[in-house]
């Protein structure tokens, strides 16, 4: 049981001495004793009570060394003789007035605090029974200046007197209230209200405003009719005296607890009640006999039962009872309230019986705690943790912490695993130590490490303590737990590793060396019953819960990449220092004190939380395990393959493969399932190249050795859509490096690799020459094979190829004609197109005259050079009309050339009338007269150019028809800019002209010196 406090007795009366104690009082280093006599005696403490704690701290000499006297507890410093005539009752102080007040025979006097003379004793008390005085702090309402206000009442009989001192000066007046019954205590619950102990009930006094209110109570607290009266039907102590048991009637006892709570008893029934008389509906304090006087020391509540000689100790918010001490004859309690010594609040009290004084020492706290958690109070030490100042104990959130870990730990082995898991998730435990309590079905842990096992030798003789106070029974938790089934504790998992880890890693499992090693605890239950079943299926569901929330603490520091957080100051900081509790409390110990060691630290934490979350999905719902790879996470790649597989979700791992960018175990599976002729039943959204296609178009081009390792069977498989991966209208398939692609496409098929150079020439706009020389190298290369399924797929084939040839400016035409042979009928068309882009017209026209024999190409190859070169960007020189009249040194046109080849073929080809005819009907006008002439045979009849000479006529006509039309165009022009020039252009306010006036007016100023024209010269600018 708890040792809050110890027994010290200071006063002993002698044998000889028949005095009694009746009442005592306590301030500062004094002590002052009532005796029956009416004597007042004057003690001297001689140790403080800080003296008196720290005395518990100091060991014991050698045992060869003399032993030392330790002086009196206190000294006689002087007794008062005539103090009072009969027994003194009560004391109290007006320290701010420097006045002690006494009860003695009915009668309240004041004496002077230094001298203990009398002064005056109060006339209206005659018949007192009891008295309380209170000194509080009041401002005043209309200067806002403090002062001390002191107020005594006193209860005599039915009637309430009251006196004040503002500082130390009395108030004149006195007031006075009458009650329904008669006064028995008198407690202060503030400093204007006063509880007031009746015969029946209880009363709460507002001496400011005279208002009396009832407090409704359980039993002999008092209430209305017919309430229920307790244990006992309402039937108090002195009730059954008359039925012939025997007793007196029971005290009402009230207290003051913490900050606005008081605490109302008599006989055994209990109230807690706010500083307003409202109850607080808490539960009644489990007396077995009723109190002879109650207190309160901080924070412990205090009942003294005198007819059983003990002092209980109990927990005001649990009720429990902590340590009871036993003082034979004890008869009342004096607790110095902090008003009148701060010195004493919270730090001891005293009891006191005929003959002793006991002072009550109070051991400190930390040392209180850890003598709860001893006795498996673990409850009793949360609550007590909670009610104590910070100051008081040594890192208090952290042990608050570790106790109520210790308590989910203890209601985990009870199978009481919601409200386990609840309280793990209120203190934010580390997710490991959580884990550990499952076995390796959830956690994944086999057995401990080397570092593990060297550690646990190594424990330090505190380590050995937490992990006795960690394995002990758990069959009490608390008083609100009691009643729990004892079901048999759960064994935990060993420590989780793997034969192949990086022992220099930092990680959770091999890098803690934190004095707090509570998993050691956790490896001595090997031998108890093992979780699973029915059971371990509840547990696992709570546990979801806790690792979603441990996810949400851990994303506020790393990045889903495992790096920290750059955005947020606080995080850098937090970890560099290592004491911040939130990232402490993700960590079951701190082995790094770098940045870079918790950062690792954190990230295995991370790795471990997702990991435990899947197989709990995975055991639990595995339905749930998709959608925790759609968003990021830690998750194990080993674990989830190897689970997944073995469950045949074969889409949730490829879910979490592309989640967590392990592209080539994703487009492995997809390759897997794709390259099957049959859809598989275990994976039908996986069939088909489809899915490797998507996959693929979303990876960067930095990753194109993987692209094009598993682009070759989509290709292989469905040509038209595998090529999507190179041709989609995406940054990435357009950023993708073009040699290589081609390199791979021209490995599989030329028809894929000119595809692609299409793409990229004529979508992407690449000019290239490399690429375009490339294209013009397959084009060709297709011409002369015989790879086409008919002859239309061939057709098409050539007229990519002249249609590319054509156009292109990029490719070099002398490569492109070591390419077309002059004897392949295949590539003629290419060959005279190549032969164009060189210059050499008359070998071009040469093959389709008597190669292709195709006079329509070659006066169509004609009309294009022709319209090249008189077109005003190939030589503005040449864009003005052509004159009626050929220059004699005007240059052979196109046409020309083409003539010569009909009319004068080179052996063994024989002149072409026909075709050379229709060149001059047509085209005859574009050649010059003289040099046309000369080609033209003399055995080819005149009758035969009649169509060239018509033609020679109407163009000369045209000519000199059009000249005249600009002429006369151009005279009306001028004479229109003209009468403009001079007339104006007649429209209200446009131009006019040289008829232009400017009226001037004696207001008119200059528009630049805004001077007055008056008689000036006038120059008028035009517009």
């Amino acid at each position: 049981m708890l040792s809050a406090f110890t027994a010290r007795p200071i006063i002993e009366l002698k044998q000889r001495d028949k005095s009694k104690i009746e009442s005592i009082l306590a301030y500062g280093d004094r002590l002052l004793v009532g005796l029956n006599t009416g004597s007042l005696r004057i003690y001297r403490i001689n140790e403080s009570i800080d003296e008196l704690e720290r005395e518990d701290g100091v060991p014991d000499s050698d045992e060869g060394a003399p032993p030392t006297q330790k002086p009196n507890p206190v000294d006689l410093m002087r007794e008062q003789e005539k103090f009072s005539k009969y027994k003194i009752e009560q004391l109290a102080i007006v320290k701010e007035a420097n006045l002690l007040v006494s009860l003695s025979n009915g009668h309240v006097s004041i004496h002077d605090l230094q001298t203990y003379e009398h002064q005056e004793t109060l006339a209206k008390t005659k018949g007192a029974s009891t008295f309380a005085v209170t000194s509080n702090i009041v401002k005043d309402p209309s200067t806002g200046v403090p002062s001390i206000v002191s107020r005594l009442a006193v209860a005599v009989k039915r009637r309430l007197l009251l006196w004040s001192w503002h500082d130390m000066e009395l108030a004149s007046d006195t007031k006075e209230l009458t009650l329904v019954t008669g006064i028995k205590t008198l407690t202060w619950a503030t400093g204007t209200k006063l509880i007031a102990g009746l015969s029946s009930s209880y009363v709460l006094v507002d001496v400011e405003s005279n208002a009396v209110v009832d407090i409704v109570g359980p039993g002999s607290i008092g209430g209305a009719p017919g309430q229920d009266g307790g244990r006992f039907g309402g039937v108090g102590v002195a009730s059954m005296s008359y039925i012939g048991i025997a007793g007196t009637a029971p005290k009402p006892l009230a207290t003051r607890l913490g900050e606005g709570e008081l605490l109302l008893a008599k006989d055994i029934n209990t109230l807690f009640i706010d500083p307003d008389g409202n109850s607080l509906g808490r539960r009644q304090i489990p007396w077995s006999v009723a109190p002879e006087a109650i207190g309160y020391s901080y924070p412990y509540l205090l009942a003294l039962q005198a007819t059983k000689g003990t002092l209980e100790i109990r927990n005001p918010e649990t009720l429990g009872l902590l340590q009871s001490i036993s003082l034979p004859h004890a008869t009342q309690l004096h607790v110095p309230q902090p008003n009148v010594s701060l010195a004493h609040a919270g730090k001891g009290f005293l009891v006191i019986s005929e003959r002793f004084i006991w002072r009550m020492r109070a051991l400190d706290y930390d040392s209180q705690i850890d003598a709860l958690v001893e006795h498996e109070k673990l409850d009793e030490a949360i609550s007590l943790l909670g009610m104590l100042e910070d100051a008081l104990l040594k890192d208090k959130e952290g042990r608050l912490r570790e106790i109520k870990m210790v308590k989910a730990q203890r209601l985990f082995d009870q199978r009481r695993f919601r409200e386990s898991l609840e309280l793990f998730t209120d203190v934010s435990a580390p997710p490991e130590r959580v884990i550990r309590l499952y076995p390796p079905l959830i956690s994944g842990s086999e057995e401990p490490t080397a570092h593990e096992q060297n550690e646990s030798t190594e424990a330090s003789p505190g380590d050995s303590e937490l992990n006795k106070d960690a394995t002990v029974d758990a069959g009490n938790i608390g008083s609100d737990h009691r009643g729990a089934s004892d079901s048999a504790p759960v064994r935990m998992p060993e420590k989780q590793g793997s034969g192949d880890a990086d022992p220099t890693k930092p990680s959770i499992k091999s890098s803690h060396n934190e004095k707090d090693e509570n998993v050691k605890d956790w490896r001595s239950r090997g031998s108890k019953e093992i979780l699973d079943g029915r059971d371990l299926k509840v547990a696992t569901e709570e546990l979801r819960a806790f690792l979603v929330s441990a996810r949400t603490r851990l994303q506020r520091y790393i990045n889903p990449d495992g790096t920290l957080k750059s955005n947020n100051s606080s995080t850098i900081s937090a970890l560099d220092e290592g004491s911040q509790p939130e990232v402490n409390s993700l960590l079951v110990k701190r082995s790094s004190s770098s940045l870079t060691g918790r950062e690792h630290q954190l990230h295995d934490t991370a790795k471990l939380v997702d990991t435990t979350l899947f197989r709990a999905y995975m055991f639990v719902s595995p339905s749930l395990a998709g959608p925790l790879f759609r968003i990021d996470n830690f998750c194990d790649p080993d674990v989830v393959n190897e689970k997944l597989i073995e469950t045949g979700r074969y889409n949730d791992l490829f879910d979490f493969f592309f989640g967590k960018k392990l592209h080539r175990p994703a487009l492995e599976l997809l390759k897997k399932f794709g390259e099957k002729d049959e859809e598989d039943e275990a994976a039908p959204q996986l069939a088909g190249p489809r899915r490797t296609v998507a996959y693929l178009q979303n990876l960067p081009p930095d990753m194109i050795d993987l692209i094009l390792q598993f682009a070759e069977w989509p290709l292989k498989k469905d040509p038209e859509l595998g090529m999507e991966i190179f041709l989609a209208d995406t940054e990435n398939a357009d950023t993708l490096p073009r040699p290589v692609v081609l390199d791979f496409l021209r490995g599989i098929d030329k028809k894929l690799e000119a595809r692609y150079l299409e793409h990229i020439i004529h979508e992407l706009n690449d000019t290239t020459p490399d690429f375009h020389q490339r294209l013009t190298d397959v084009y060709i290369e297709g011409l002369k094979s015989n790879d086409f399924e008919n002859e239309e797929s061939r057709s098409f084939w050539r007229e990519r190829t002249l249609d590319f040839l054509r156009t292109s400016q990029n490719y070099e035409p002398y490569k492109a004609l070591r390419q077309v042979s002059n004897d392949d009928p295949n590539v003629y068309e290419a060959r005279a197109i190549v032969l164009s882009r060189m210059g050499q017209h008359r070998q071009a026209l040469d093959i389709y005259v008597f190669k292709m024999q195709d006079a329509e190409k070659a006066e169509e190859y004609c009309n294009q050079i022709h319209l090249t070169e008189t077109s005003p960007t190939s030589s503005p020189l040449k864009s003005r009309r052509p004159s009626v009249l050929d220059p004699e040194d005007a240059p052979p046109s196109i046409y020309h050339t083409l003539l010569s080849l009909y009319l004068s073929p080179p052996p063994p080809h024989k002149p072409q009338w026909e075709p050379a005819l229709n060149i001059l009907a047509k085209h005859g006008s574009r050649m010059p007269a003289s040099s046309t002439l000369e080609l033209i045979p003399e055995v080819l009849p005149i009758k035969d150019l009649e169509s060239y000479f018509s033609g020679r006529i109407r163009s000369a006509n045209t000519i000199m028809n059009e000249g005249r039309i600009v002429a006369g165009l151009r005279s009306s022009l001028v004479f229109n800019e003209e009468a403009k020039l001079r007339l104006g252009d007649g429209i209200p306010g446009g131009n006019g002209g040289r008829n232009r006036r400017v009226v001037i007016t004696e207001d008119r100023v200059c528009g630049v010196c805004h001077k007055r024209f008056g008689g000036s010269a006038i120059k008028v600018l035009p517009k």
